[in-house]
């Protein structure tokens, strides 16, 4: 296979052209115009990412009367306690400038008639938001920074441990991308497809987070020895059953509360002492879950108490974000007035967004690898991002890289000496070899495993053995040292791996970065010797809380070995108050 080699060579290079990548490119153009900023994208910018679909609330905003530390106070109360409190309190303080930033683009806002914005509940704020990606990728392009679509990062170039750009492969053909950088900003959301899903199938993708993020960015570190922390803080959503589409709304928007069978509303009644319906949001997932693991279920929000007019409001509430519900709602004869909505959670997935696995960074978003920052869901440590948490981060991680090359004259030297230096290595002639393999082995017409046998072993392994949906997300030693042994050994088919076209040959690599990201996961589950998430971290064996044990951050790293090392990380409190309640 002859090798047709991109050479590109620029300032500032963002892997991923979602919600923060678009953000901290458009941020890095206005401080410095001159620089020359890169987005890779393996799909789109218009409509990738999280956001693809749209929202219907910013989910993270600073309302009247609330403050960077009052929001802090709460997001330690949702995270039980242990969090980055530098990292929320730094995003939270540039919720109003990304805010109105996003809004000055185009994003409608809901307002009241004194113009000032809609509250949905204490922390969100309602927008009309089908649009919202397309029009922060719009800005994006028009800022002027070169976006490259529709191709996928392999991995990081590392140059005496400091990353120096980044491998990449395109989707479409045998374009193969050696991008050099001066600064990386990576901003590729978490990782889901790791768990058996709810759905099967044609189905399987029909999951709460985005089917798309597969990983990679946390794969990659992982490789080039970057620290990650707390991946053992799943993410487990409660969505309504089947369409998986968000309960919040019902929650927050319309005063659902959560049922059983028996019509009974347990989370008033069973788990009152740790807040009932406004709970830290773990125990919103383990309520629902025990009630059916013991023979209670199915639950429900209860929507019989909203009238016509509120049932229609709820209707068109969804359509901004998930409008498949409507549709399920019409096609089966379900009118929310008159029954309640049906509710599940999902399949765990791992991410920095909701929960805080990801890369450990410091304040300004730098990771532990030279020249690489962090952004958005792939940044651990700061939990309750959401919508305008990444923002934020996106725009802090930018505003320290260009800070960081200072002035324009550093712009990116687009002589051949690099470029020669870099067709020549062995390092990127190595790294060719390792990514087009599945694909030269099926030209060999040699027998192989496809991506999807692979995916299915995968989600089976860690949905059986590392607290999936079958087990009602329960994991104890004995099952998790299960789970390590089967990796290895699915590990070994890897070189097996067959692609017939550019676009399998994505999905096998997709595959090949959850199995790094499933490795460091388990590491993470078996180390932390407590259940402080229940539900997101259930360990039947240590089924309680340990603060004088377990207070403090589980952190990893693989060395050049291969090995995963852990590393114990204190928890340092900055906001005074008790650390278990939302005020």
């Amino acid at each position: 296979m002859s090798h047709n080699y991109k050479h590109i060579n620029t300032d500032i290079l963002i892997i991923g052209g979602g919600t923060a990548g678009c953000l901290a490119a458009v941020e890095a153009k206005e401080l410095n115009p001159e620089l020359q900023v890169t987005i890779l994208e393996k799909a789109n910018i218009e409509r990738s990412g999280c956001l693809a679909a749209g929202m219907n609330a910013i989910n993270a905003y600073l309302n009247p009367g609330e403050t960077p530390e009052s929001f802090t106070k709460y997001v330690r109360y949702d995270a039980c306690g242990l969090l980055r409190e530098d990292l929320v309190l730094s995003q939270s303080k540039e919720f109003e400038y990304v805010v109105k930033k996003v809004e000055s683009w185009g994003l409608p806002i809901l307002k009241d008639e004194q113009g000032n914005y809609q509250p949905r509940g204490r922390w969100n704020i309602k927008i009309n938001g089908e649009k919202l990606k397309p029009i922060i990728a719009k800005k994006a392009i028009e800022s002027g920074v070169e976006v490259i679509n529709r191709a996928y990062a392999t991995n990081y170039i590392v140059d005496g441990g400091a990353v120096k750009g980044v491998y990449a492969a395109s989707t479409k053909d045998d374009t193969f991308y050696v991008i050099r950088a001066k600064k990386t900003i990576v901003a590729t959301g978490g990782a889901a497809g790791i768990y058996k899903p709810n759905n099967t199938g044609d189905a399987r993708h029909k999951i709460w987070y985005s089917p798309f993020n597969a990983g990679a960015g946390y794969a990659m570190g992982i490789r080039a020895g970057a620290e990650m922390t707390s991946f053992e803080h799943r993410f487990i959503a409660l969505r309504t059953k089947d369409i998986i589409s968000p309960t919040g709304t019902l929650a927050l928007g319309f005063g659902a509360p959560q049922v059983n069978a028996n019509k009974e509303k347990f989370m008033q009644t069973k788990l009152a002492h740790v807040g009932g319906e406004g709970a830290p949001t773990p125990y919103r997932v383990f309520g629902p879950t025990r009630e059916m693991k013991e023979g209670r279920g199915p639950c429900y929000m209860d929507t019989t108490h909203l009238t016509k007019e509120q049932a229609y409001e709820l209707k068109k509430s969804f359509l901004d974000m998930y409008p498949d519900i409507v549709l399920y709602w019409a096609a089966n004869g379900i009118e929310p007035d008159q029954e309640p909505i049906e509710i599940q959670g999902t399949e765990p997935y791992i991410m920095g967004g909701h929960n805080q696995a990801g890369y450990w960074v410091t304040e300004d978003r730098k990771t532990t690898l030279e020249g690489l920052f962090a952004a958005g869901d792939v940044a651990g440590g700061a939990p309750f991002k959401f919508v305008s948490g990444c923002f934020a981060e996106g725009v802090i991680a930018a505003r320290k890289a260009v800070k960081e090359l200072s002035t324009a004259d550093q712009a990116a030297n687009t002589n051949n000496e690099n470029t020669e230096h870099i067709t020549n290595s062995n390092e990127a002639d190595a790294e060719y070899r390792r990514v087009y393999q599945p694909l030269a082995r099926n030209q060999a017409h040699n027998e192989g495993i496809t991506y999807e046998e692979m995916e299915d072993r995968l989600q089976k392994i860690m949905d059986e053995y590392a607290g999936g949906v079958s087990s009602y997300y329960e994991m104890s030693e004995p099952r998790l040292k299960i789970a390590e042994k089967r990796l290895k050994q699915l590990r070994e088919q890897i070189p097996y791996l067959i692609a017939e076209d550019h676009f399998q040959l994505m999905n096998v690599h997709e595959i090949i970065d959850r199995i790094d990201v499933a490795e460091v996961l388990v590491q993470h589950l078996l180390y932390r010797k407590e259940t402080r998430w229940p539900a997101y971290q259930s360990r039947t064996d240590f089924p309680e809380r340990n603060d004088i044990a377990w207070l403090k951050f589980v952190n990893s790293y693989k060395d050049k070995s291969g090995n995963i090392n852990m590393v114990e990380r204190p928890y340092e409190q900055i906001v005074p108050g008790d650390r278990y309640l939302p005020r």
